[in-house]
């Protein structure tokens, strides 16, 4: 199969033929990916400051087709259309690399590849409807005890904070600022209802405080380590600063984007370079309500989408996801239905 393989050298991405990975344990399945992405963190592996021990293979957002399954899965079925989830949850956590292929040397393999081997595939896979149906769901906001009408501030407008205002949007936020500075990004952001607030040309928390004096009720880092200044200067704490001062009290917020502290991998040249200090993990519980607020219509998260490539074509979208020429990519390979 191909997969896209990073080398640990900064700003390369190569794509290679790999074995088709089998099934290693009675939790598993093997998934024939239809579609895969690239992540809102995956700069930060083609940067060199975060990732493994080379040849580290790419990514951990797919959709696709159950291939192969185990005995122990009890919840899914051979042929079943699925989401492949970054993270992990239902006590099995461990760092978003592990869901993937595993052959002999130990190299884990994510899903910008044609096949993907899932370790617990009952905590991981998500299934999702061919057809669309009438259900209108809700997410209830455990997390930073959300209420309807409350103001939100999402700092970064990559995917992940384009879906985190979006997501706060559909739930009912009175007012959902969108921090960035690239303004193609930003003009997504307006396209779905946030307000815009660019840092590059004033203080971010003063122009959210000139709408609300007491701050927003919420705020989230959709960024991680490699947060910018004003200067455009890596200032890997300026989100957390500008959350806590924007934020009114007895408010909340949250992180989301990549703050990873790990040892010097020879994978990772450039991580020294940051501090990483904030960890926060994710859980499965909200894919399912997700997934029926797409099927229902309720919600249309490909707003963030910018193209859709052969997986050939990883390298050079991994160049321009770097120089901030595209949002979302979405690699499709034949087969996908």
């Amino acid at each position: 199969m191909r997969d896209v393989v990073c080398s640990g050298v900064p700003f390369e991405m190569t794509v290679q033929d790999l074995p088709i990975p089998t099934i290693l344990s009675e939790t598993g399945a093997v998934v024939r990916i239809t579609t895969s992405a690239l992540c809102g963190p995956d700069p930060h592996v083609y940067r060199e400051f975060s990732g493994g021990n080379p040849p580290w293979n790419m990514d951990h957002e797919a959709l696709g087709y159950i291939a192969e399954l185990e005995s122990a899965v009890s919840s899914l079925s051979v042929g079943d259309y699925v989401i492949i989830l970054g993270t992990l949850s239902g006590g099995h956590f461990q760092w978003t690399p592990q869901v993937g292929n595993y052959y002999s040397n130990g190299t884990p393999a994510l899903p910008d590849a044609e096949y993907a081997r899932v370790p617990f595939a009952d905590a991981i896979l998500v299934p999702v409807p061919l057809t669309s149906n009438t259900t209108n769901s809700t997410i209830k906001q455990d997390y930073l005890t959300f209420k309807p009408s409350d103001t939100v501030a999402v700092f970064g407008a990559g995917p992940v904070g384009l879906l985190a205002a979006y997501s706060a949007i559909l739930c009912g936020a009175s007012n959902v600022y969108s921090i960035d500075h690239v303004e193609a990004r930003l003009e997504r952001a307006a396209s779905v209802g946030a307000i815009l607030v660019n840092f590059v040309a004033s203080d971010p928390v003063a122009q959210i405080l000139a709408y609300e004096p007491e701050g927003v009720m919420r705020s989230i880092d959709a960024v991680g380590m490699e947060a910018l200044n004003s200067d455009l200067e890596i200032e890997e704490d300026i989100i957390i600063q500008q959350m806590i001062a924007g934020t009114a009290p007895y408010s909340g917020i949250g992180v989301v984007g990549v703050h990873l502290a790990q040892p010097n991998f020879v994978g990772a040249p450039n991580e020294a370079e940051i501090s990483p200090n904030i960890t926060f993990p994710m859980t499965k519980p909200y894919a399912a309500s997700l997934v029926d607020m797409i099927a229902s219509g309720k919600a249309h998260p490909n707003f963030i989408s910018t193209a859709v490539i052969g997986i050939e074509d990883a390298p050079e979208y991994y160049r321009r996801y770097d120089r901030l020429e595209e949002i979302k990519m979405f690699i499709q390979f034949p087969w996908a239905r």
